[in-house]
């Protein structure tokens, strides 16, 4: 297969990846979703995530059918990489896309429920082992022998092998071991020192005759030192110096004296060259034998030592969605045939990561079992400002996406019925035309093209003039009833879309008031079937308590006048604020 047939592969990467892996090594990189053997290979990690997203999920990314979906989606599996025990579990996280087959969902959700239910099991104290022994699997890098070691820790710190670590601890600890071993002491550059003990005396010798040579004078002058008189006596006492400075047998260094040298330094020299090149060859015999029964005790162990690499692998990533799945409470959802979105007690991930105060709502659209209105295949939701309206809809895309991931959502009750687009529109302010002419391109033809779509639509009315606004949205409404899609449509033009069709709902979020510190009031929840009003009152009453001079107050008086003075005064009242 040709490496620029997958989608992001062009020339200069395709030119990359041949020279770096070889194009049978970067296609299992690319076909294995192994981001680190393509960011060694040079690619950007950015640019090999998206790689591998479509390599293995080509059709589930397609789902996500706007840019503000894919946002979401880019966003959810950052923040589930977040909670990954190693970088390589990091990467699998984040190159997993959307599914497009239901069963193969409910695989990967089985999955994590199953890793959840081991990882609340332990207790703190095993968990943090889990933990350290993850870490050390990182600092050892991805590995053969990284795998290894850490599934022997692990059978060492996870006293149970049931549920997910099953894998692990179930495995034969002696051929782990013994392929432990072997693979320590096999590197990439040979055989490392401690293998063996005959190998590490020949390359101390070696190491000591080849410093001997450097050092040619000095051993010239320590064997003449000894007071020897003569050829002969001079050559003993150079044999006996050698011997003992490097471990050489005498008869060895006998057998490599110079025949033919010029004078006592070019013999000195000589001997010590063909002596350390004679022990190195005996060292480069040894090594190769040593490699040769290390490969074979990796090869005897072959299938632990495979099983392992698989099963860490699997576990670094199952721990790592339970410890997501625990952090944010989420919940597995139902998959149900009719056409609906519901949940129960939703919380937006974002906000909750970031560590505010998220009030659970309960919303739904489609035929489902839960306590909102049923049967309504469009919802129009309307109401105040700041009133968590595009939130709502960013969770709902939240629990869509999580759900075609075969991941948990964070609510306590979820129904889904089967989506093949999603069509999430966060509200772009601008009147231009090429806005209103982008969106619709972004909006429509997944709409019309797709079987089940699912239309998250934010204040369509702030691309173009209100009047065409409502007339656009209307029909937009309308379109997605014809279509038999889902959809939920953010606006302040509730009345101006008067006639509904009989399937679409109108809700409404309400603010309350101000509190003591001015800070705006809002029941989150939706109240079903009522228009919500914007309350522009508060944010005035607001902006007059808080003025900072006569003037600005004076302005913001006359903007009081205008939305009802009267009901200023009673908000500010009501907020205990006083002059």
């Amino acid at each position: 297969m040709r490496l620029e047939e997958y989608w992001g592969v062009g020339p200069k990467t395709a030119d990359k990846l041949e020279t770096e892996l070889g194009v049978p090594d970067a296609v299992d990189a690319i076909e294995s979703a192994n981001v680190r053997a393509l960011v060694d290979a040079g690619i950007s990690r950015g640019r090999a995530t998206r790689i591998l997203r479509r390599a293995n999920g080509g059709e589930g990314m397609d789902a996500l059918a706007t840019d503000d979906a894919r946002a979401v989606y880019k966003e959810l599996v950052a923040l589930a990489a977040d909670y990954a025990v190693t970088p390589g579990a990091a990467d699998r996280i984040r190159v997993r896309t959307p599914l497009t087959d239901r069963d193969a969902m409910r695989e990967r959700l089985d999955d994590v429920e199953a890793a959840r239910e081991t990882w609340a099991g332990l207790d703190g104290e095993a968990k943090q082992a889990v933990l350290d022994t993850f870490d050390g699997h990182d600092d050892a890098g991805d590995t053969q022998r990284a795998a290894v070691e850490t599934a022997l820790a692990l059978q060492n710190g996870v006293s149970d092998d049931s549920g997910v670590f099953a894998a692990v601890t179930t495995l034969d600890r002696d051929a782990l071991e013994d392929a432990a071993e072997a693979l320590r002491h096999l590197t990439g550059d040979g055989v490392a020192a401690g293998a063996d003990a005959k190998l590490d005396r020949l390359h101390e010798r070696a190491s000591d005759l080849e410093r001997l040579e450097r050092d040619t004078f000095d051993v010239l002058e320590d064997v003449r030192s000894q007071g020897v008189e003569g050829t002969d006596e001079f050559r003993e006492a150079f044999v006996q110096y050698v011997a003992s400075e490097a471990g050489v047998e005498p008869r060895r260094v006998r057998n490599a004296m110079a025949a033919d040298a010029a004078d006592a330094a070019d013999f000195v020299s000589t001997t010590l060259r063909a002596l350390a090149d004679d022990v190195r060859e005996d060292e480069q015999d040894r090594e190769n034998e040593v490699a040769a029964e290390l490969r074979g005790a990796i090869s005897n162990a072959r299938e632990e030592v495979d099983a392992a690499v698989a099963a860490v692998s699997d576990l670094a990533v199952d721990v790592s969605l339970a410890r997501f799945a625990e952090a944010h409470d989420l919940t597995r959802p139902d998959f149900v045939d009719a056409d609906a979105i519901a949940v129960e007690n939703a919380r937006n991930l974002s906000l909750a990561a970031d560590g505010g105060d998220v009030q659970p709502v309960t919303y739904a659209v489609g035929d489902h079992s839960l306590d909102p209105p049923n049967g309504d295949r469009v919802t129009v939701l309307t109401g105040a400002n700041s009133g968590g309206k595009t939130t709502l809809l960013e969770t709902l895309c939240q629990v869509a996406v999580l759900a075609a991931m075969g991941l948990p959502v964070p609510a306590d009750r979820a129904e889904l019925g089967p989506v093949d687009a999603i069509v999430f529109h966060r509200r772009h302010a601008s009147f231009n035309a090429g806005v209103l002419e982008a969106t619709l391109n972004s909006v429509v033809p997944p709409l019309t093209e797709g079987d089940r779509t699912l239309m998250l639509v934010d204040e369509f009315e702030a691309i173009t003039e209100p009047g065409s606004a409502a007339d656009l949205l209307h029909g937009l409404v309308t379109l997605t009833v014809d279509e038999q899609a889902l959809g939920v449509f953010v606006t302040h033009l509730a009345d101006d879309l008067e006639p509904l069709p009989d399937v679409a709902r109108t809700d409404g979020i309400f603010a309350e008031g101000l509190s003591q510190d001015l800070d705006l009031l809002v029941d989150y929840q939706p109240r079903f079937g009522t228009v919500g009003k914007s309350t522009p009152e508060f944010i005035v009453s607001r902006l007059v308590a808080d003025a900072g001079d006569r003037a600005e107050r004076a302005g913001y008086e006359t903007l009081a006048r205008a939305v009802g003075e009267e009901a200023v005064q009673r908000t500010l009242a009501d907020a205990e604020w006083s002059e």
